[in-house]
């Protein structure tokens, strides 16, 4: 199957806006109090080392997805559940950020709406972006992107005008030990969401300059963090840690604090806009990776067929799995955390790089006494 090539930017674009697509909304780190802020920079320092593991592996099979890598590395058979392993993974992950969407839409705009239309609609639109090629979804980051930044930018800017916005709410540093922030590190501010950026080995053989994938992957984890970090801080020293750690929107309910002149409010609707933007990349970057997947697991010609059968599993599973929202957030923290996401975004690839690195070093060997 031969795969359209995409530019350095569009790559970052899509991988910035899949790793902070719909993680900005939620209150990370809630356990550590006011050094919640400190988690995302732990979750970023490990998401670099995974990162360097997935540049790894894609240096060893230059122009292999990682589905394309797996037998290669561990044959054909072992490599049957692996792959499949995986495939789940990404349709699973799709489906739990069209309920993170949905749930967030229908609480805060359409209350009266049922959460299948607001779904149903999304994944309309998401499906005729990604039937277009990999290069039309490519080219819808270039626009949303900027003006994702852009209303997150304004919205920080509002939130140093809330009255209630104190920097003394961010001390003390470290004042409940080290302790707190590194039970949110590991596992939770790892895999979700620097983890989740495994998906880039599905995207590096679409770069037309292979040579720019590490700067790429760097980039997106460091700027990521970062964005992730200053959102904390904010929203924190807005909410104070306890309404923090209490509230499931916690940028949304900041936001709706800001009051300009008592003329200017409502400005949550910027967040809605954010999340819908955000939720676009994380969604398609999972139906792209699952349906590619899919197409060279069963050598199809072209993956495009697939993503219209997939609109139709990630709608009824993203409604099924779980009953409500709480409901939905337990079952991220107790299944897909330590069953999906820490086997498939740490344990498998560092076997993988393990196996790929043992293998060519006993492949060269046997060149060397052959024609030594």
């Amino acid at each position: 199957m031969k795969l359209q090539k995409i530019g350095a930017l569009q790559l970052f674009f899509i991988m910035i806006g899949f790793e902070i697509g719909n993680t900005l909304i939620f209150g990370k780190g809630a356990a550590a109090k006011q050094d919640a802020w400190l988690t995302h920079l732990g979750g970023m320092v490990c998401g670099l080392l995974l990162m360097f593991i997935y540049i790894k592996l894609s240096d060893y099979y230059p122009g292999d997805t990682l589905i394309q890598m797996i037998p290669k590395i561990i044959g054909k058979y072992l490599a049957y559940p692996v792959i499949l392993y995986y495939l789940f993974y990404f349709t699973l992950l799709a489906s739990t950020a069209c309920r993170d969407f949905g749930e967030l839409i229908y609480s805060t705009i359409l209350v009266e709406t049922p959460m299948l239309i607001i779904i149903g609609s999304f994944m309309v639109l998401m499906i005729y972006c990604l039937r277009g090629n990999v290069e039309s979804f490519a080219r819808m980051g270039e626009v949303v992107f900027p003006v994702y930044i852009l209303s997150l930018l304004v919205i920080w800017i509002l939130l140093l005008s809330v009255d209630n916005f104190t920097l003394k709410n961010l001390t003390p540093i470290l004042g409940n030990g080290l302790k707190p922030v590194l039970k949110e590190v590991f596992p939770k501010a790892i895999v979700f969401p620097f983890g989740e950026t495994v998906l880039i080995l599905m995207f590096f053989p679409l770069l037309s300059k292979p040579q720019n994938k590490r700067k790429i992957g760097i980039a997106t984890i460091v700027i990521g963090g970062i964005l992730l970090t200053i959102n904390t801080m904010l929203n924190t020293a807005v909410l104070g840690p306890e309404i923090y750690g209490k509230d499931l929107y916690p940028l949304l309910s900041a936001t709706r604090m800001v009051s300009i002149a008592d003329f200017l409010e409502r400005f949550d609707a910027l967040v809605i806009l954010m999340m819908v933007a955000g939720v676009f990349f994380k969604v398609g970057g999972w139906m792209y990776g699952a349906a590619v997947g899919i197409a060279q697991f069963f050598n199809l010609k072209d993956y495009r067929p697939i993503i219209l059968a997939l609109g139709t599993i990630i709608i009824p599973l993203s409604l099924l799995y779980a009953g409500h929202f709480i409901e939905s957030r337990e079952f991220g923290e107790e299944f897909i955390d330590y069953y999906l996401h820490i086997p498939l975004q740490i344990v498998i690839p560092i076997l993988l790089v393990f196996i790929a690195f043992i293998r060519r070093k006993f492949t060269k060997k046997h060149v060397d006494k052959r024609y030594g």
